[in-house]
């Protein structure tokens, strides 16, 4: 395992600036948002020794577990393999975290951890049931949680983070090895990734909207991308004939679409669409208005680099990316303003992920899991919350 200061001296020699690199037939340009980012999270500082948690970070900020594996919080046992996660602002000024369960064979779903306004952990409870592999997925701004199964022919789940509505399947958004989602809030369109070495990058666009104005999950079309190489980092986009998959893999069903190595973690932000792809870890960024598409960061340009096995993303307020390791360092790395730095680390938990990681509504806290814990087993989850100066 590298230390911070073997990572400050290695990392990135030859910088972010003037990519252009040809890729799997697709000319990319430079990043298109990464120069304007805030260095706010990238510039705390090195990481101290392992707190009583096995939690390395900063100066000034600490660290709580908040929930364990098969630990009995109020009448919920918090489930195995915790994946995806997101936050919501409930109306006593406290927050709920609702955090996917990875396991199979129908033994998968979602679980809530509710916050009163002190933090407190006042309530936990299940928000989804009897689907498999929920992997990540992604927030809305209508308050749901869109769970996403990462098996062949996966569906995306529509939760209510509140626990009060039952899940609603959502056919309309395909049928695929669904990773994450991403809801473009000017456009109210949705993006998804795809975990396949050959996986797609998908939007969404539904017909009709509800009396609030938001996009109907029922009644919309599917479409794949194409990065038109003629035109440098041009996104074309292509309407599925079958989102069901009842005959052919959505992957190929459009044979001009551009195959992405293990789509991951997703996230919009000011009108750019970030994503990650764990095969070579790399991390996208796709502007909406101009519909072309970049490499904010790639690993294969470090002669040692310090974040590898991008998965879930999420971004604070300033705009800087936090991105969780699947493996490597067991790290979530900032990237900002050119700069690739570890905001935290977990000790001891080599034969885990992190997963999850999610601001709570006011910015102040930031909740993630080990996936997989000291143990290295579905069993031995365990999810934080890191409070300090975001």
């Amino acid at each position: 395992m590298k230390s911070v200061n073997q990572h400050r001296r290695m990392f990135l020699r030859y910088g972010l600036a003037g990519l252009g690199v040809i890729l799997s037939n697709v000319l990319l340009l430079p990043p298109l948002a990464a120069a304007s980012l805030s260095s706010r999270l990238a510039s705390q500082g090195d990481l101290l020794p392992p707190d009583q948690n096995g939690v390395r970070l900063p100066a000034g900020f600490s660290s709580r577990i908040v929930a364990q594996s098969g630990q009995k919080l109020f009448n919920y046992l918090w489930h195995a393999a915790p994946d995806g996660g997101a936050t919501f602002a409930t109306q006593d000024g406290g927050w709920i975290y609702v955090s996917n369960s990875e396991l199979n064979n129908q033994q998968g779903g979602a679980g809530a951890l509710r916050f009163n306004a002190q933090g407190e952990v006042i309530d936990a409870y299940s928000v989804l049931t009897g689907t498999s592999r929920n992997c990540a997925g992604g927030h809305t701004p209508w308050q749901t949680w869109l769970s996403c199964e990462e098996v062949d022919r996966g569906l995306v789940w529509e939760c209510d983070p509140f626990g009060k509505l039952a899940p609603q399947v959502r056919k309309a958004l395909g049928a695929f090895k669904h990773e994450a989602v991403a809801v473009d809030i000017r456009q109210k369109q949705l993006y998804l990734t795809e975990d396949e070495p050959d996986g797609c990058l998908y939007r969404y666009t539904a017909r009709s909207f509800d009396i609030d104005g938001n996009p109907d999950l029922d009644d919309g079309f599917l479409e794949v991308a194409e990065v038109v190489a003629k035109r440098v980092g041009e996104v074309r986009w292509h309407a599925l004939p079958d989102a069901s998959a009842s005959e052919l893999p959505t992957r190929k069903q459009i044979t001009a679409s551009t195959s992405f190595n293990g789509g991951e973690g997703i996230w919009y932000h000011e009108g750019v669409i970030y994503f990650s792809t764990k095969g070579d870890n790399r991390v996208w960024a796709y502007e909406v208005s101009r519909q072309r598409l970049s490499i904010v960061y790639n690993a294969a340009l470090y002669l040692s680099p310090v974040l590898t096995g991008v998965d879930n993303i999420t971004v604070n307020a300033a705009g800087e990316l936090l991105v969780a390791e699947d493996g490597g360092d067991m790290q979530i790395v900032v990237l900002s303003a050119g700069k690739v730095l570890p905001l935290l680390q977990v000790i001891g938990h080599e034969q885990s992920e992190i997963t999850g990681p999610a601001f709570s509504p006011d910015g102040s806290r930031l909740y993630f899991s080990s996936q997989r814990g000291i143990s290295g087993k579905d069993s031995g989850g365990v999810t934080f919350e890191i409070s300090g100066p975001f």
